[in-house]
């Protein structure tokens, strides 16, 4: 066996411990663990100032520093998720249906766990954190691998969270960290079918679909986010600009944020009018089509075809007119992720047609995309967002982190 095999049949032992080991012993781990990330903060900080420092030597640029820098504040919000993650139903054993049939066999269905979950993400050392918090709640071991830039946060804060599960008497390695960023361990990740349940990629789309492409695990696709905002000729302006503003530039290297603006053509001058001093207050780049070129001069450069499925992460927004719903509908069609998708108007029936046709996992109406997320949803922290179908969709909390188990009660019943 290889090291990275010997380390996940580990982790599929400890599966099963964890598994039958009760709520009580699991929020144990889960308030321990909180407690150790304020306590012992200053090891997670000093662990980060060492990636940080070598990601700006290596020229990591500015949205991808915020993403993985940590400080007091962040640790305390990672450290609340883990408190509010404890404080949530234990979805195992959930029944989800009870029935009886005709010849007396009662039937029940549970939910469980699905059993070992890999991670593979990349430079987000709270990922760590969220994702083992998730998976020890549902009775889901872990096998985590981050990026190379966040290397040293990723061993602190595991170190924690393992001593955290020997004190509640479970066994460490119900959360382990591949310590091997070579591109080779991910790709050994995807072919063991013999420990791994399920895989959950994090990160770009790059990640995201090389992950899907390769992998012989079953595979959640989470995180590809290039989100629209769609202005029509009837919403308020001001509160459109202020929604786009958020969208694009509360946190722009997250999936949720605004990749594009759509705006109707009658309303285009006026929008920009409004949104540009927001805009401007980030330096944030526009790429348009070469009508909002005409309207705004050297304030927008002509975007390419590719800026139009681009996940920019970054202070960029592509921008386009179009002559209404029916066109604007279209594109997203075309260029959307299936994320999250905005319309803002006053037009009820008109948003009630966009919340009918647009196929994506969240699908607002006078909001910022940016909600997508597990906490704004109630669910606690999330284990990503799903764009696909299968199993689950949008922000996965607990439930959406176990399967299901049929269990078969009877009284000496054959089939005939």
């Amino acid at each position: 066996m290889t090291k990275l095999e010997t380390q996940a049949a580990a982790v599929k032992a400890a599966s099963r411990v964890l598994a039958v080991a009760g709520t009580e012993r699991k929020n144990a781990v889960l308030l321990a663990a909180a407690d150790a990330l304020t306590e012992r903060r200053d090891e997670w900080l000093a662990a980060n100032a060492a990636d940080l420092a070598a990601a700006r030597t290596a020229g990591m640029r500015d949205a991808l520093l915020d993403r993985l820098a940590l400080d007091e504040k962040r640790i305390a919000a990672v450290a609340e998720g883990v408190r509010q993650v404890a404080a949530l139903p234990d979805p195992v054993g959930a029944v989800v249906r009870d029935v009886v049939r005709p010849n007396g066999l009662h039937l029940v269905q549970r939910r469980v766990p699905l059993g070992v979950a890999g991670i593979i993400y990349e430079a987000r050392p709270n990922v760590t954190v969220d994702a083992a918090a998730l998976c020890l709640k549902a009775g889901n071991a872990v096998l985590l691998r981050g990026g190379k830039e966040a290397i040293r946060s990723n061993l602190a804060v595991t170190a924690i969270l393992r001593d955290a599960l020997t004190a509640a008497g479970l066994p460490a390695d119900c959360v382990a960290l591949v310590e091997d960023t070579d591109r080779r361990s991910a790709a050994e990740m995807m072919e063991l079918t013999d420990y791994l349940d399920v895989l959950i990629p994090r990160g770009g789309a790059g990640l995201i679909r090389s992950v899907t492409a390769a992998s012989r695990v079953p595979v959640i696709r989470t995180g590809e986010g290039v989100c629209h905002i769609y202005v029509t000729a009837s919403a308020d302006l001001d509160m459109a600009a202020r929604i786009l503003y958020n969208a694009k530039c509360s946190r722009p290297s997250v999936c949720n944020a605004a990749e594009c603006v759509l705006v109707d053509k009658p309303v285009a001058e006026a929008f920009f009018n409004a949104a540009l001093p927001l805009l401007d207050s980030k330096h944030v780049e526009l790429r348009g089509d070469a009508k909002l070129c005409n309207i705004l001069g050297t304030r927008c450069r002509e975007a390419s075809e590719a800026d139009w499925d681009a996940e920019f992460g970054d202070y960029i927004l592509a921008a386009k007119t179009v002559s209404g719903p029916d066109e604007a509908l279209a594109f997203i069609a075309a260029h959307g992720t299936g994320h999250s998708e905005a319309i803002i108007t006053s037009d009820a029936a008109l948003a009630e047609r966009f919340l009918n046709e647009v196929d994506a996992a969240a699908v607002y109406v006078n909001a910022s995309t940016r909600f997508t997320d597990g906490f704004e949803f109630g669910l606690g922290a999330e284990i990503g967002i799903s764009t696909q179908k299968l199993h689950a969709r949008g922000p996965m909390g607990l439930e959406e982190l176990c399967s299901t188990k049929w269990c078969v009660y009877g009284t000496g019943q054959v089939r005939e």
